[in-house]
C-alpha cells in the first residue's frame, strides 16, 4: 500500500524552533488566521508570523486577554470567537467577510484538552465541539476568503489521537464519559478534517494539514491536576519538569508554522506532520509516534465531513448550508 506519510527530509526536526522554520521565508502582504493565537504554542506562532512579514487576527473568546497578551506586536489584530457557540462563529466570519481581505494561513490552534463533562450548543460533548466543530464551522464561514487566498489550513492535532478512532456509535459521549477518550477521538477529527478538505480545496489552491506539535506544559492542560501530572511523569512533586521529551513554547510552534509556510509542501496536503516535517504510519499500539493509519483514511473523512455538515448546518462545497 502506498501512502503520502513519508518523511521528505526538511531539514527540521523536534527541537526547531517557529523561528527556525521561518528564515528565508519573507511572509510580507500576508494575511494568517490563528485561533488562540494569544496563549501557548498559540502565541509562539502569532509572534513568529509576524516575525516574518505577515499580518494576524487572533481570534479569541476572553478578548481582553488576548489583547494584553498581544499588546507590543505590531501587526496583530484581535476579534471575538467562541468556537463552542456558532452564533459567535457566524458573527466573526461575517466580520471578517466584510473587510473584503483575503486569507493565505489559518492555522486551527485553539482546544481544551481532558476536560470535566460539559455539554455545549445543542448538547454536544465539549471537546469535540470546541476542537473540531467550531473549527470546521469556522473553516467553512471563511471558505470565501481562504479559497479566495489560495493558501494553507493546518489542523492542529495530537499524539494524543492514537488512543481512539472516532467512535461512530457514541460520537457524543451520552453513554458515559471519559474526558481522556474524548480528547483522543477529538484529535483524529483534527486529523481527518485536514485529509477531506484538502481533496476538496486542492483543485482551489488550498491545501490542509494536521500536525502533532509534540509535547509542551502550556494553558492547555489547565484540567489536568498537579498529580495527573505527576502520575504521567511530565514533572516531579515540586512542579519541576522531569520528562526530556518536553519542548518549549517556541519549539511546540514550529510544526504547525512550518506547515503553514514551507516550500517544501507546495504539492502535497492532506497530511499529518510531526518534528517539521511528514510523519510516517504508526508501526506500535505502544508509542505515540507517528500516525494511525485511520486518522488518515479518506473514508472516514468525508464520513466526519458528512456528520460535521449535518450537525453544524454547514458546507461551503454544497449549494445552500
Amino acid at each position: 500500500m502506498t501512502t503520502p506519510q513519508c518523511k521528505i527530509g526538511s531539514g527540521f526536526g523536534a527541537r526547531s524552533t517557529a523561528r527556525d522554520v521561518l528564515r528565508g521565508i519573507d511572509l510580507s502582504g500576508k494575511l494568517a488566521i490563528v485561533t488562540g493565537g494569544y496563549s501557548g504554542i498559540g502565541l509562539e506562532t502569532t509572534r513568529a508570523l509576524v516575525g516574518a512579514g505577515a499580518r494576524v487576527v487572533v481570534p479569541a473568546r476572553r478578548r481582553a486577554t488576548a489583547q494584553e497578551a498581544v499588546d507590543g506586536i505590531d501587526g496583530v489584530e484581535v476579534d471575538e470567537l467562541d468556537l463552542a457557540d456558532l452564533a459567535s462563529v457566524r458573527g466573526f466570519a461575517d466580520r471578517f467577510l466584510a473587510s473584503g481581505r483575503r486569507i493565505d494561513i489559518v492555522i486551527n490552534n485553539a482546544g481544551i484538552m481532558r476536560c470535566p463533562e460539559v455539554r455545549v450548543g445543542p448538547g454536544w460533548e465539549a471537546q469535540f465541539a470546541i476542537n473540531h466543530l467550531g473549527h470546521y464551522a469556522l473553516v467553512n464561514r471563511l471558505w470565501p476568503a481562504i479559497a479566495r487566498g489560495g493558501g494553507r489550513v493546518v489542523a492542529v492535532s495530537s499524539g494524543g489521537h492514537h488512543l481512539s478512532d472516532i467512535r461512530w456509535d457514541d460520537v457524543q459521549f451520552e453513554h458515559g464519559y471519559d474526558k481522556l477518550q474524548a480528547y483522543a477521538q477529538a484529535k483524529t477529527a483534527n486529523a481527518l478534517f485536514a485529509v477531506h478538505l484538502d481533496a476538496l480545496g486542492r483543485g482551489l489552491g488550498v491545501r490542509a494539514f494536521s500536525v502533532h506539535p509534540g509535547k509542551i506544559l502550556t494553558p492547555l492542560q489547565r484540567y489536568l491536576s498537579h498529580e495527573e501530572k505527576v502520575a504521567a511523569g511530565w514533572i516531579d512533586e515540586d512542579g519541576n519538569l522531569v520528562d526530556p521529551t518536553f519542548k518549549t513554547a517556541e519549539q511546540g510552534a514550529a510544526t504547525q508554522v512550518w506547515a503553514a509556510t514551507s516550500l517544501q509542501l507546495e504539492d502535497m496536503g492532506g497530511v499529518y506532520c510531526e518534528a517539521c516535517d511528514v510523519a510516517e504510519l504508526a508501526t506500535s499500539d505502544d508509542v505515540l509516534v507517528g500516525v494511525r493509519d485511520y486518522a488518515t483514511d479518506p473514508q472516514q473523512a468525508a464520513r466526519l465531513w458528512a456528520l460535521s455538515a449535518e450537525l453544524t448546518g454547514l458546507n461551503a462545497f454544497v449549494a445552500g448550508l
